[in-house]
């Protein structure tokens, strides 16, 4: 292309990769060239007062018409912070947060900031939280415009989730100085072959894995592991296309349709370790800043254990803070190897890693040295203010300098529960799994874990019962346990409601039962009772990986009916503790700051 042409192409809205690909060439070589011919875009400024007054807190854009710059110039040092791009489900907005705070903190430290979203719908994007804001769609080219005509200092992409995360080795090898921890520990985290190698070195066990670029391999793979297997994609965004699989149909159905392997982007196959304990650890750290990582500091923020089995994805969990069934000896192991891994990486900021716990043993699922969805969390639970600190780090302090030296364990408990769209999606099933849905969450806190749980209910818009009718039907699989928690919700009051195979194990153990028809044998049946608010609790567990069509209608229409209902054990039996305490003692408010 020639320049005119050249010119012409970027002014209609073509990118340098989208040039590339139509010419034949890379997206290096047409950046090279552009910048020869001294094509760079100009930025132009939104007026946030309408010109009314002077606005000290534009916002810009990028355009390639010929015509003035319109950026002010300043001395002062800068530092990019990239935000998380277009919000979608799976995408949470916690890591907003994260980018809100690390401007704040890093204004309280003389830094000029600059946020780079294109989200209209966030905290960051608002006018008033960095000193400038480009509205900029989160791509290399972009980025780089920006960085190169605003002259920063240093760029943090640590705080905005997988998508500027993964930018990160690009910007650098473009002369983007990376704060905080280095792209290339980044890799190790993220490549399972260096990942794997890393946990070898440091004697720190997970989960019996596999690697398959193609359905053969796969299937190899999970013939030497045994199903259960977990299957997911590499660099993955919100458990996106993560799945487990119980037989070789499914294991070649998800490789042919959900995903495209490649040598360069392999598919990872885990054992997937059934009824274990899922843990979520959010630790901050300044160790990368020493020559010898055993000079920093490492605190550990939270240790949050989920209230579902493992599997369901630690956006959608459930979670409790601190841990309320781990022996001292765990939560000691999980602490060892926590260290351990933040020192081997280096980590400068924030680390999260989420571990399996079977009985006594402990298993690294994965590490990401960056801020994680459970940060805002954990920061209100404990009264820290982790990202603002994890950005005072990454400038260049220490944590012995901010004074936040000792992990924070508290005297209440604080649960942590999703909110989910179900409404809003007519015959979509509940039913969760290791790829994230929700799209909020709320915090119950209290001295008692019981009411915890039951504020968190009734904050998550499905208050527990206090008298009434439970449905119960399980899978063949939950039979045994079964009997536990009707029999915890018949001496809380209740009367139970069973179809004809749950209901023998119920009376087995000698407890009452009112049998009524599955969906296909007549009426009344769970569905009538739903609808006439004849039941008040679900308690239904899913038969295997592919639900029967009668499950998700009981449980879609227990949704719309507004019942609460739980798809796990561990779930009905958290919510017979909520009952019980509520009926012990109710429940009283006080705000955050009087906990603190």
């Amino acid at each position: 292309m020639n320049a005119e042409q050249f010119a012409k192409a970027k002014a209609l809205g073509f990118s340098d990769r989208q040039i590339a690909h139509l010419t034949g060439s890379t997206e290096d070589a047409v950046r090279a060239e552009r910048k020869r011919i001294g094509l760079v875009p100009s930025y132009r400024l939104v007026d946030t007062c309408a010109a009314e007054f002077e606005a000290y807190t534009p916002y810009y854009y990028s355009t390639y018409d010929r015509g003035d710059d319109e950026v002010r110039p300043s001395d002062t040092k800068k530092v990019m912070i990239l935000g998380g791009g277009p919000n979608r489900i799976g995408q949470g907005i916690e890591f907003d947060y994260c980018c809100v705070h690390a401007a704040f903190a890093l204004k309280e430290d003389g830094f000029e900031t600059l946020m780079v979203n294109s989200n209209p719908e966030t905290v960051s994007t608002d006018y008033d939280t960095s000193d400038k804001l480009f509205f900029e769609p989160l791509t290399l080219e972009d980025v780089l415009h920006i960085y190169e005509r605003e002259k920063c200092w240093g760029a943090i992409a640590q705080f905005g989730g997988q998508t500027p995360l993964n930018l990160a080795l690009s910007l650098q090898k473009n002369g983007v100085n990376i704060i905080g921890t280095s792209p290339q520990s980044i890799e190790i985290a993220e490549d399972r072959k260096l990942f794997a190698a890393m946990l070898n070195k440091l004697d720190i066990p997970q989960p019996p894995n596999g690697l398959a670029t193609n359905e053969a391999e796969a299937l190899q793979a999970s013939k030497k592991l045994g199903y259960p297997v977990l299957v997911r994609p590499s660099f993955v965004l919100g458990g996106r296309a993560m799945q487990i699989v119980y037989s070789d149909s499914e294991l070649s159905h998800y490789m042919r349709f959900a995903v495209e392997a490649s040598p360069e982007r392999p598919v990872l196959v885990d054992k997937f370790l059934e009824d274990a304990t899922e843990v979520d650890v959010d630790c901050i750290t300044d160790c990368g800043q020493f020559s010898d990582p055993k000079q920093g500091t490492i605190v550990i923020g939270g240790m949050l254990e989920h209230i579902e089995f493992a599997g369901v994805h630690s956006g959608d969990a459930a979670m409790v803070l601190p841990p309320h069934t781990l022996s001292q000896s765990v939560i000691e192991t999980i602490r060892q190897y926590t260290h351990a891994m933040a020192r081997e990486l280096k980590v400068i900021g924030l680390m999260n890693v989420q571990y399996a716990v079977k009985g006594e043993t402990v298993y690294v699922l994965e590490v990401n040295p960056r801020a994680s969805r459970t940060v805002p969390f954990v920061s209100k639970a404990i009264g820290q203010p982790l990202a603002k600190l994890a950005a005072k780090i990454m400038a260049g302090k220490t944590l012995k300098e901010l004074g936040f030296t000792e992990e924070v364990w508290t005297k209440y408990w604080a649960v942590k529960e999703s909110v989910f769209p179900f409404n809003r999606f007519h015959g979509q099933d509940i039913l969760l799994s290791p790829e994230m849905r929700s799209t909020g969450e709320v915090m119950g806190l209290d001295v008692d874990l019981g009411v915890a749980y039951a504020k968190s209910q009734m904050a998550a818009n499905s208050p527990l019962p206090m008298k009434g009718r439970v449905f119960i039907s399980v899978s063949d699989a939950h039979k045994k346990d079964v009997a536990e928690v009707a029999r915890q919700f018949i001496d809380l009051g209740f009367d139970l409601i069973a179809t004809s195979g749950t209901a023998s194990v119920i009376e087995k153990a000698g407890l009452k039962v009112e049998r009524i028809y599955k969906l296909t044998e007549g009426r009344p049946n769970a569905l009538d009772l739903l609808k006439n608010r004849e039941i008040q609790l679900v308690i239904n567990t899913p038969a295997g990986q592919t639900p029967r069509a009668d499950e998700v209608k009981i449980r879609t229409t227990a949704v719309y009916t507004g019942t609460p209902i739980m798809t796990t054990l561990s779930g009905a039996r958290a919510a017979a503790l909520g009952i019980a305490a509520l009926k012990k003692s109710g429940y009283a408010v006080q705000t955050l700051q009087e906990y603190h």
